[in-house]
């Protein structure tokens, strides 16, 4: 149920970010600019120190040899997904090599001349393909970022046609790569059933064959960085994703927390996760997706590598009952078609977190 161009969408003209800062290096064109309300305020290191999302050891969770070990990361855990909706994960079991590998290949692919790279279009109204997603109109500020996203899992949901020839193992690389976060996804959500108290295959038996998608985010260095925004502030309508940020890569990532952007310091070797809506629908707001944004830097850019982890369109999602009670926590989401919210979704620009009205039951 990959969504279908749409031919009455008019996007206007979306300049290639990168293209930009080869021919005019120090302007930001009109479009890119936004409301001073919602620049990203690009902190200093005195301001950033402070603030440290939770950091979740995987070898403590996977081998439990200590128990006093396996409970006390359990909690933690609990408490991430309650508290933050993000951690990172460090001993996450993938190789070096893979996360490497995919990192490579990403980055040859942006670099491509623009002529191979429009060979894979993103059609307005889709979100796979080369472009800027969730666009609906020629007056829409535009991200200082270029995209590229790809359906993996399960085979209906690709379009070959946007599977890049070049760089050479591209194809192969992400194969191997999303393979492995596939894994990684599964071993999480058991965790987090774990820390709810719920049977460990409950999300496993729940979500069918998993929606698995990938998007690569290059950010340009900007002339400007605090006129603009990298990526726009949204939550995710996944259950989780995963964020890898290339080696050395600059402070990006922002997530709102108590009303305030906090930046995430990337770890090295460590994968970023985030609740998606879908758990937070699951779980009655229990554990709840956060919003998110991208901001960009004046001297480095910036590439990220996003997978997407989903239940299976045809799944129906509402509050599981253990998660339920009339008097102290009564039902705040109606029961929905998770393929409907996906396409309710990727047919709205990203605006905070306003796609999970979809789901709530408004008092």
């Amino acid at each position: 149920m990959a969504p279908l161009p749409v031919s009455s969408i008019r996007v206007g003209k979306i300049e290639d970010v990168q293209e930009l800062i080869k021919s005019k290096p120090n302007k930001v064109p009109e479009r890119f600019i936004r409301e001073a309300n919602e620049r990203g305020v690009i902190l200093t290191l005195k301001t950033q120190h402070h603030h440290h999302i939770p950091v979740i050891d995987l070898s403590k969770l996977s081998k439990p040899h200590n128990h006093d070990d396996f409970l006390f990361e359990i909690l933690k855990l609990s408490k991430a997904c309650e508290d933050w909706g993000f951690f990172q994960v460090i001993n996450h079991g993938i190789e070096v090599e893979v996360v490497e590998d995919i990192e490579k290949v990403a980055k040859e692919f942006f670099e491509l001349p623009l002529e191979e790279k429009k060979k894979y279009p993103m059609e307005p109204g889709t979100v796979q393909g080369y472009g800027q997603a969730f666009i609906f109109s020629e007056d829409q500020k535009l991200d200082w970022c270029n995209m590229f996203a790809l359906g993996v899992h399960p085979p209906p949901i690709r379009n070959p046609k946007l599977w890049p020839s070049k760089p050479a193992r591209f194809s192969e690389n992400l194969e191997g790569y999303s393979q492995e976060i596939r894994k990684l996804c599964k071993r999480l959500l058991k965790y987090i059933a774990i820390s709810l108290g719920l049977k460990e295959e409950r999300f496993e038996e729940m979500f069918g064959e998993a929606v698995q998608a990938v998007r690569m985010n290059y950010y340009p260095p900007c002339s400007s960085p605090d006129l603009v925004l990298g990526l726009s502030p949204h939550s995710d309508g996944s259950a989780v994703t995963v964020l890898q940020q290339s080696k050395n890569s600059c402070v990006g990532l922002q997530i709102l927390k108590d009303n305030t952007w906090v930046p995430v310091l990337p770890l090295p070797n460590a994968l970023v996760i985030n609740i998606g809506d879908t758990i937070e629908v699951l779980t009655n707001g229990k554990y709840k997706s956060v919003e998110h944004r991208a901001v960009t830097n004046r001297e480095k850019e910036r590439l990220t590598i996003v997978t997407f982890y989903a239940p299976n369109y045809e799944v129906k999602i509402e509050p599981m009952v253990e998660l339920v009670d009339d008097e102290t926590n009564p039902c705040k989401y109606r029961s929905y078609n998770h393929g409907d919210y996906s396409h309710h979704y990727v047919s709205n620009k990203l605006q905070g977190k306003k796609s999970l009205d979809f789901a709530k039951i408004l008092n």
